[in-house]
């Protein structure tokens, strides 16, 4: 059986995995300070767990997986973990989930400004391969390594999905992920970030490579958002 890397910050189990939860954007770069302001962090007894994006004033978008067990908050608005000045933290009304997906309903709506504002999402499906598109998070820099206390960023390409099927064997669902390869790519605790395309958010930071963060030999692995388009859409507009 292949193991997996679900990319949190932390060790859990997962029901649908026989492996621990263990895999910052590694050989990447420092994104310019509020370059993206959808960005947001995922965070537990006030420390940083998961990525995770803001697709309206009210509701967050991460990864099902960065649940792990009591209230989550998200701290928008930062660049740099360390420093909380001009930052807003919100704590989660309500969690929805769909496969790997989860939608956080805020306590209260965001005042959006040039420091936090939203990042549309598909209207329709779209992932072409070969597309070039980014991710950005604040995990590790290398495998057990040193945390990216700063947002950090990198350039990956959507690799074809029999390529994808190829490495993940039955994990791995054509019509619902998509995989990239890139110089960088994620590592532990970016988890639930996005895979931005243009200027859209076409995919949700999954899984990645057992043995090291953005291993060559092995794909990172995205939900695709697109897949679960009428869900998103009854949640936001329903509430």
């Amino acid at each position: 059986m292949i193991l997996i890397y679900l990319l949190l910050w932390g060790s859990m189990p997962h029901p649908s995995f026989t492996a621990s939860v263990n895999v910052g954007i590694v050989n990447g770069t420092e994104a310019r300070p509020h370059s993206r302001p959808y960005m947001v962090s995922i965070q537990k007894n006030g420390r940083h767990i998961c990525g995770g994006f803001l697709i309206s004033d009210q509701f967050v978008m991460t990864a099902a997986h960065c649940k792990t067990g009591g209230r989550l908050e998200v701290l928008a608005g930062v660049h740099d973990l360390t420093r909380k000045d001009k930052t807003i933290r919100i704590s989660v009304k309500s969690y929805y989930e769909q496969a790997d997906l989860m939608i956080l309903e805020l306590n209260r709506r965001v005042k959006l400004n040039v420091n936090i504002t939203t990042i549309p999402i598909p209207s329709r499906p779209r992932s072409r391969v070969y597309t070039k598109c980014s991710v950005a998070g604040w995990g590790e820099l290398t495998i057990y390594g040193p945390t990216g206390l700063t947002l950090q960023e990198a350039n990956v390409t959507i690799m074809n999905a029999r390529v994808c099927k190829a490495q993940s064997g039955n994990m791995y669902s054509a019509s619902e992920m998509m995989c990239v390869r890139g110089y960088g790519g994620s590592c532990k605790g970016d988890s639930g970030g996005p895979l931005v395309c243009g200027n859209t958010a076409v995919g949700v930071t999954f899984f990645g490579s057992p043995y090291y963060c953005n291993d060559p030999d092995f794909f990172n692995v995205y939900t695709k958002i697109s897949a679960f388009l009428p869900w998103i859409k009854r949640i936001t507009r329903s509430n």
